[in-house]
């Protein structure tokens, strides 16, 4: 054993996965600057296979370093095999929507339409979702709007499931050939598999419709290509096996960042490791610099080129699909939305004069509409809000008039001759819906009450000809550079101006801050004095007049091709992405992931929940791992500045090389997210937690690397074993499955695991009494509980709530901004219909058997509880649908049928006063909200009658 281990001492080392060494080491095809391999490399497994063959002989150069023998091809689908069905298992349950299920759902759906949306991850994998979920026949109808809605029968979702299950189970081999391609022994890479096969978090992900599975897929991937390429250039560069190790590196990297953008982190591993490649050589007196610059020109075009080609590859089908119109308008520039269906405009006329029907639409913030309707501020003036609106609407139409003194008759405007309006001129802006003035005065906004802004309202009566307050001046600041003229002369489009407050000097202002639930969350608009430039910019978009002749000049937007659409949309993801900054119930920090301190609680319903938690004796090994390698890895430093030789070692280097560049990737896909103040969840950690766990079994491969094959596989099967009671230990919350209060105690083996223990019944045999209750309430709400001697109680579920989404505005109540006109009516009319969700709860008595009372037929439940909504992150999707009467729909009250006498169900009675109180609550919330919306239909059809 002693002259072992001294042999392999002496013996070079292969490089790393991120390095060059100075001699390249070629098997046949030699050349001077690549000299045979010699015998000295082969390490004590391939001695071994060489001297049962009957004496030493050369050994064959393996595909990307894979030195894989048929029996173990046969062990790694019997283990593909085993994933198979611990992914799989029981696929269909839950048969409702879970967690973020509600957003990647939606948007197969809306790429289904064909209806334009906007959110904060690249599209591949939504992609990927959407052709399944059409392939089995999905008509995008379902809005996967609730957590805990029931999936209909015509919804595939099982199908889509598959997708992420297929790529979960596609991460186990990968793993294990990442490891045989590390150069680790077949018990090592076995056990990695296992690691990921039974890891809960994992399992979690890659059952369910979310983005993470098809993310850690395509990140293992890259990983893998990317040490078949390493092992391929230490062999012998630009090969046809070299090329293809690269070239499918940077496809893989384009998949994994057109998943999700920390798909950029994988970039980051490759990257550094490119460059410590290069620096190398750049360093290797053997290495010519022409031979240089093709190394590098190769690198560049595979590693750069084609990942950037696959990401806006996928975007163009992006944009092919969404043609239509659709929730994600309003964060697009008006140029962008003009290239969709539905929101095309025709020309309009280019001068603008007294008299002129116009639009203003907000240069800086997404070019909202300035607009009014018939609601006053609440403090202040108390008179008519104006606002910035994002949706096409008539209460965005405003018409130029000239400034009238009292006992002056108003301008003629079908009968004169326009007069067009010039910089340094006086206007007035007249709200055609309302006939309210945009006056401004010396009061504080009712939100950015500071003393630089002014109020900005609407004002005026009928017989009022206006007042000072009233007149602004008009500023073009730039204009369009093929049109001169639009910087003398207001111009549509062309022209960017300001106004200018004739009487405070204050600038015509808007910013993304929004109006409370009075003002529908729409943008305020304030006259500031010490406005920001970019953020009192206006243009006007649609203009009309009576006497401008039909041949007049007329213009439109210049609409953007596909970079530009690109670049924009890139942008606005980047802006909306780092606008997710309101906390949530379940978020947790990056300094908790690794030793697995909180999970996140993803569906309850029946009795039974699906909890994200991972397997802690893997992801504690995990963490121990990456601290054994930092411990060793400095005291190795200290070593050589003492002057010792540990690297010269190839046992050394070896394991450094292999545990360093593990150690590289989990640090690049995990210290990041402390640079990140948005909202951060565990399953932000997966990426860097697959780095971890191939560590530990690198770690594994050290300590065990001098024991024989025997023992080596007890401590692999030991480790296993005990991964594998630990995942069975934490199914039901993997799965959903039924479980027992106790066995959910005694889980919680860190006191931040917020499992909902009072959940689950004492026995397992309870369930079969629930069952006999016909109640089956959604996710979210209250449901009776069974107590061991068959009482009923009542208990609140805990909150589940929907993460990432599209920031935006919320549309006023009443109203579908994403109707045609002419189907207003129809919602209007269908608002008025629906009712309003009441709180849900289970009504009982007390029924005692032994005393001979009668038990009743049925008992009727009082009116449901509204579904929890999620946390207020300033989600668009969310507030549209509240706000649309999306989840006004009608909830017949269940009969709660009581367990017969025989049975000996003794039932709680739940106080009388509560039950009470809780009704009459519930009712005034419904009369009030019945009142505003009638009210705000009363005064549209007054005022609109033809709409």
């Amino acid at each position: 054993m002693a002259r072992e281990v001294r042999s392999r001492l002496k013996a070079p080392t292969p490089p790393p996965p991120g390095s060059v060494p100075s001699q390249r080491i070629t098997t046949q095809n030699s050349s001077s600057r690549y000299p045979p391999r010699q015998y000295d490399y082969v390490d004590g497994d391939e001695r071994k296979a060489a001297a049962s063959s009957h004496g030493l002989r050369h050994v064959q150069r393996a595909f990307g370093g894979l030195k894989m023998r048929n029996g173990e091809w046969k062990l790694l689908l019997g283990i593909v095999v085993l994933a198979f069905f611990v992914r799989f298992h029981g696929l269909s349950h839950p048969d409702s929507v879970v967690f973020d299920e509600v957003h990647f759902g939606k948007f197969a759906g809306k790429y289904i339409n064909m209806q334009y949306y906007v959110d904060v991850h690249p599209p591949l994998a939504k992609l990927l979702f959407t052709f399944v979920a059409f392939v089995f026949g999905f008509d995008g109808v379902f809005d996967f709007k609730d957590i805990g809605l029931p999936y209909p029968e015509n919804v595939p979702y099982v199908a889509m499931r598959v997708l992420p299950a297929l790529m979960g189970v596609g991460v186990v081999p990968i793993a294990y050939l990442t490891l045989r391609a590390l150069d680790c022994r077949v018990t090592t890479a076995v056990l990695g598999s296992l690691f990921i096969t039974f890891e809960n978090g994992l399992i979690t992900q890659s059952r369910l419709i979310l983005l993470d599975s098809p993310l850690i897929f395509f990140t293992a991937l890259t990983n893998f290509f990317w040490v078949g390429f390493t092992n391929e250039q230490f062999q012998e560069p630009f090969t046809e096996d070299w090329w293809t190790w690269l070239i499918l590196t940077g496809l893989s990297l384009g998949a994994v960042a057109s998943c999700k953008w920390v798909g950029l982190f994988t970039i980051a591993t490759v990257g550094a490791c490119t460059i410590k490649q290069l620096w190398d050589m750049l360093g290797d007196l053997k290495v010519s610099p022409r031979l240089w610059i093709r190394h590098f020109v190769a690198r560049a075009l595979c590693l750069i080129g084609i990942p950037i080609a696959v990401y806006m590859a996928v975007f163009q089908v992006h944009f092919s699909v969404l043609r239509y119109s659709g929730d994600g308008d309003g964060f697009m520039s008006a140029e962008f939305q003009h290239t969709l269906f539905g929101k095309r405009m025709h020309d309009t006329y280019a001068d603008v004069a007294y008299g002129s029907d116009i639009t203003i639409r907000h240069l800086k913030t997404q070019g909202g509409y300035l607009h009014s309707h018939m609601h006053n501020y609440p403090t202040g003036s108390k008179q008519q809000q104006i606002t910035l609106y994002p949706h096409d609407d008539h209460n965005n139409n405003w018409r130029i008039i000239q400034i009238n003194m009292d006992g002056q008759p108003d301008h003629d405007w079908a009968n004169s001759e326009p007069t067009y309006i010039k910089h340094g001129m006086q206007v007035r802006l007249e709200h055609i819906t309302t006939s309210k003035r945009l006056h401004s005065h010396d009061v504080r906004p009712p939100v950015s009450e500071v003393e630089f802004q002014n109020e900005v309202s609407g004002y005026g009566f009928p017989g009022f000809v206006g007042d000072a307050n009233d007149n602004w001046i008009v500023e073009i600041e730039y204009a369009d550079g093929r049109d001169r003229e639009a910087r003398k002369r207001l111009k549509t489009i062309r022209s960017k101006f300001r106004l200018r407050h004739a009487l405070t000097g204050c600038y015509l202002f808007s910013h993304k801050v929004k109006l409370p639930e009075w003002g529908f969350e729409q943008q305020e608009v304030t006259c500031n004095k010490n406005a920001v430039k970019g953020n009192s910019l206006w243009y006007i978009e649609t203009n009309s007049h009576p006497q401008l002749p039909k041949d007049a000049e007329k213009i439109n937007y210049n609409l953007p091709g596909f970079f530009g659409k690109f670049w924009e949309l890139q942008k606005v993801m980047w802006t909306t992405n780092a606008g997710l900054t309101d906390r949530h119930s379940y978020d947790s920090r990056p300094s908790s992931w690794p030793t697995l301190k909180r999970g996140i609680n993803f569906w309850v319903k029946d009795h039974t929940q699906i909890y994200l938690i991972g397997n802690p004796i893997v992801w504690w090994l995990s963490t121990a791992a990456i601290v054994f390698y930092a411990v060793i890895r400095g005291f190795l430093i200290l070593r050589a500045k003492r002057g010792y030789k540990d690297f010269n070692h190839s046992f050394v280097v070896k394991y450094d090389n292999l545990c360093g560049f593990l150690t590289l990737g989990w640090f690049l896909h995990y210290f990041p997210f402390y640079l990140m103040e948005r909202q951060l969840f565990l399953h932000h950690y997966f990426p860097a937690l697959y780095f971890a766990i191939l560590l530990s079994c690198g770690v594994f491969d050290l300590f065990t690397s001098s024991l024989k094959a025997k023992f080596r596989l007890q401590a692999a099967a030991f480790l296993a074993v005990i991964a594998i009671l630990t995942y069975w230990k934490f199914s039901p919350l993997t799965y959903g499955e039924q479980w027992t209060k106790k066995g959910c105690d005694t889980s919680r083996w860190v006191k931040e695991w917020d499992f909902a223990c009072n959940e689950f019944p004492e026995t397992y045999s309870q369930y079969e009494l629930w069952s006999q209750v016909p109640v089956s309430p959604t996710a979210n709400q209250v449901s009776p509980e069974i107590k061991p001697d068959g009482q009923l109680k009542i208990d609140e579920k805990f909150r589940v709530e929907q993460t990432e989404s599209v920031i935006g505005i919320p549309v006023e109540p009443g109203r579908n901004v994403f109707e045609d006109k002419g189907q207003r009516d129809k919602s209007l009319t269908a608002a008025k219909e629906e009712p309003v969700h009441h709180e849900q709860h289970v009504e009982t008595t007390i029924i005692d058997t032994s005393k001979g009372q009668k038990l009743p037929e049925g008992v009727e439940q009082p009116p449901p509880l509204p579904p929890q909504e999620p946390a207020d992150m300033a989600v668009e999707s969310k507030i549209i649908e509240n706000q649309m009467g999306g989840k006004e729909a009608q909830q017949q009250p269940p009969k709660v049928v009581v367990p017969p006498a025989n049975e000996q169900a003794k039932q709680t009675e739940v106080p009388v006063e509560d039950v009470v109180k809780e009704k009459v609550k519930a009712a005034e919330a419904s009369t009030e909200s019945k009142e505003v919306l009638s009210e705000e239909e009363r005064i549209r059809q007054e005022l609109f009658p033809d709409q």
